[in-house]
């Protein structure tokens, strides 16, 4: 697993219109992980640090399997103002079981009813979710706390709709109780719209 992390040049307007906009972030990420233009991109996650401890303000954070084409963005000339590309990451030593952690998730907490998913939007409703993702994921939830929630607007479809996605920041403290499970967890994030910048989770020493 690679991580990175880049601080974008604000006063570029490709890295302006992609603060902006996830969906056109994710575009030019993908770009990134493609090996060519007609090809699909190798998967990865993301998640724009607007401020925090986990990471500094406005830093975007990307995590991937593959070594990212970082080349790709020399299109966008002032794009990056700074990058720290591929920093390899073994899970398997990383993730210890009983050790505690930091983390912080970017996530999409939903419900399905009645064959329609629906966004949670009261705060216990989101920390309950988080609760079964933990069962999953093989890990426990030692505190947690949505620290900030919004609504982004996204496109939907080849005719122009769009449609509204809620975006939950968890931060807190976790126990790994599954090894295995919580380092498939890394690997593959957790939640849906994960290419809305959603899904990463991101680990420190507790």
């Amino acid at each position: 697993m690679f991580l990175s992390q880049l601080r974008l040049n604000p006063a570029s307007s490709a890295a302006r219109r992609d603060l902006a906009d996830v969906y056109q972030m994710h575009r030019t990420l993908s770009r990134v992980y493609a090996v060519g233009v007609d090809t699909r991109p190798a998967k990865f996650l993301w998640r724009l640090e607007r401020a925090g401890a986990m990471g500094e303000p406005g830093a975007l954070l990307v995590q991937s399997s593959v070594l990212g084409n970082w080349r790709a963005l020399d299109d966008l000339p002032g794009y990056v103002a700074s990058i720290h590309a591929d920093k390899p990451v073994d899970v398997e030593k990383w993730v210890v079981p009983g050790r505690g952690y930091r983390f912080r998730l970017a996530a999409n907490p939903t419900v399905t009813r009645e064959g329609k998913r629906l966004g949670l939007l009261k705060e216990e409703d989101q920390l309950a979710w988080l609760g079964r993702q933990a069962q999953r994921g093989g890990f426990g939830v030692i505190g947690a706390a949505c620290s900030a929630c919004d609504r982004i607007d996204v496109p939907y479809g080849a005719k122009g709709n769009r449609i509204t996605v809620t975006r939950v920041q968890f931060d807190g403290e976790l126990v790994a109780t599954e090894p295995a499970a919580l380092q498939q967890t890394l690997q593959v994030g957790i939640g849906h719209a994960k290419a809305l910048g959603m899904g990463l989770l991101s680990l420190a020493p507790a």
